[in-house]
């Protein structure tokens, strides 16, 4: 039987869009560096979850968890990755920058809002792997990371569906498991919110487990919340 979810993946993907390509100035390195290494792998759960989001954009190009009208140097059509390398030889064209979000960020939350809007699940899960210590743009930079971080923002999910799936995973885990540090919760769980709860969740890409196994502990967290709260 599926998981009654949402599950939106916005990180695993590592496509330059070829409209930008020759403007791109990061290498295969960079770009892997700046995307959530293993997401693909963890959260390969597509036919376990009752609907299930992703892109194989780079987030390095298109970050689907930052609002539209973002334009930090991390926004969502970035000048810079979170180890401050410059995204671009040249400065985007404002008609390129909105080329992007039309073709690619629009699209990925149109989605979820339709998701979001139908009432057939009861809770959205934006799902990410972090770096195991906080790069220079970031709320902890430097600092070691939890093995888990789940977080709502403070109100984009009941706290006491926040505190299952804590106990979720650390039923599965020795390392430690906090709640909205570092993360609090990102753009996707606090825009879409009003239309279904939603929750982040983040694993650290410290190798205290293969992808398979961390894949495990995922569906067998998401399995304990459901089993209280579906």
């Amino acid at each position: 039987m599926k998981l009654p979810l949402v599950v939106s993946v916005p990180h695993a993907g590592l496509r330059v869009p070829g409209e930008v390509a020759s403007a791109c100035a990061l290498s295969a390195a960079e770009i892997a560096a700046d995307s959530d290494g293993g997401a693909g792998e963890i959260y390969a759960i597509e036919a376990e979850v009752g609907a299930f989001v992703t892109t194989d954009v780079a987030r390095a190009v298109v970050d689907m968890n930052r609002a539209r009208d973002d334009r930090r140097l991390d926004g969502v059509v970035k000048t810079h990755t979170s180890y401050m390398a410059g995204v671009w030889d040249r400065p985007l064209t404002e008609t390129e920058i909105e080329g992007l979000l039309a073709a690619y960020y629009d699209p990925y939350h149109a989605r979820l809002t339709e998701l979001g809007t139908a009432g057939r699940w009861p809770l959205g899960v934006d799902c990410h792997t972090m770096a195991a210590v906080g790069p220079p743009v970031g709320p902890d930079p430097g600092r070691e990371r939890p093995w888990v971080c789940v977080s709502n923002a403070d109100g984009t999910c009941p706290q006491e569906w926040v505190d299952t799936l804590r106990e979720g995973f650390q039923q599965q885990l020795d390392g430690p498991v906090r709640v909205n540090d570092p993360f609090r919760g990102g753009y996707t769980c606090r825009s879409h919110s009003a239309e279904m709860p939603w929750v982040q969740i983040e694993l650290s890409r410290a190798e205290y487990l293969p992808y398979d196994a961390k894949r495990q502990v995922v569906l067998a967290a998401l399995a304990h919340w459901a089993e209280r709260h579906a």
